[in-house]
């Protein structure tokens, strides 16, 4: 598969004091998708803007034509998969079936006790994940849906006429550990990580590489388990979380390095963040968009 380049565009603007332009500007950059966190808030930024993802991925389409549109990640931390499944099909219906919906287990983030609920522990985020993938699938592919579960439920819901998309949008789900991996070998037309969070303080980008490798491996023998070939699947890494997250976006020559090292591993997505000054994400504006117009000719892809 050909390498593809997409960004991350946090909701930290008002649309009409440069979010909206944000969006067009990633459509002329060529981007593959545009992707926004679906969080309430989010670590430095959490007491500054923050707007809805999927208000603002609506917007978005209605001023785009030819870029995908996605979240990185949805989770269950503030969202239910009958609600969920209703906006997500009106967004796929505005965009014109422009959406891949990122979709992990979520984490213990601000958004873990916004609705005052206790932050759940690891096993109970993979237990809700686990009914949350398959009961959404179903709400977005079936006319009707009645479910009782132990975490959701749906009685008769209808989702007429369903996603532009067919069977439904592509979901892109965040996993690294055996259940998470089993969803999205299940459920996912792509996979997604940051690498490994172990080594995001002092590991090496050789060890992050040897990290992910075992990553891809186990999703290899997730899917090899119930008779699926995981060559064709998508693998999107988000940078910014390895060793290497501040130096990535210091040049074109970096970035080249680096994403021709991760797609020799079987990456057919890389995403960067477009660059927030004064945060976590600064980077050269300059910079950001040279690896947008000329990073791909570089690699070949």
């Amino acid at each position: 598969m050909s390498l593809r380049l997409s960004t991350v565009i946090l909701p930290v603007r008002r649309w009409h004091e440069g979010g909206r332009d944000q969006w067009l500007r990633a459509e002329q950059l060529g981007f593959h998708t545009a992707y926004s966190y679906d969080h309430l808030s989010w670590r430095s930024f959490r007491d500054g803007p923050w707007f809805g993802a999927l208000p603002t991925l609506t917007a978005a389409a209605t001023v785009t034509e030819r870029l995908r549109l996605g979240t990185l990640v949805t989770s269950p931390n503030f969202r239910h998969p009958v609600t969920l499944a209703k906006e997500l099909i009106s967004l796929d219906d505005v965009s014109g079936g422009r959406v891949t919906l990122g979709i992990g287990a979520g984490g213990n983030g601000f958004d873990a006790t916004a609705l005052g609920q206790e932050p759940w522990t690891p096993r109970e985020r993979a237990d809700r994940f686990a009914e949350f993938v398959p009961l959404l699938d179903r709400l977005l592919t079936e006319d009707v849906v009645t479910h009782q579960g132990v975490f959701y439920s749906a009685d008769e819901v209808r989702n007429i006429p369903g996603c532009v998309q067919r069977p439904r949008l592509p979901f892109a789900v965040a996993a690294t550990g055996p259940r998470g991996l089993k969803l999205a070998a299940a459920h996912g037309q792509a996979w997604v990580t940051t690498g490994d969070p172990k080594l995001y303080e002092t590991g090496t980008p050789e060890q992050s590489l040897a990290a992910i490798r075992t990553q891809l491996d186990k999703l290899a023998k997730a899917c090899a388990d119930i008779g699926r070939d995981v060559e064709p699947m998508e693998k999107i890494l988000l940078t910014g979380f390895t060793p290497e997250r501040n130096t990535v976006l210091e040049s074109l020559d970096a970035f080249v390095d680096f994403a021709g090292r991760h797609r020799e591993l079987g990456f057919t997505e890389i995403v960067i963040h477009a660059p927030i000054p004064d945060s976590v994400f600064a980077a050269d504006e300059a910079v950001f968009e040279k690896i947008a117009t000329e990073a791909l000719g570089q690699l070949g892809a």
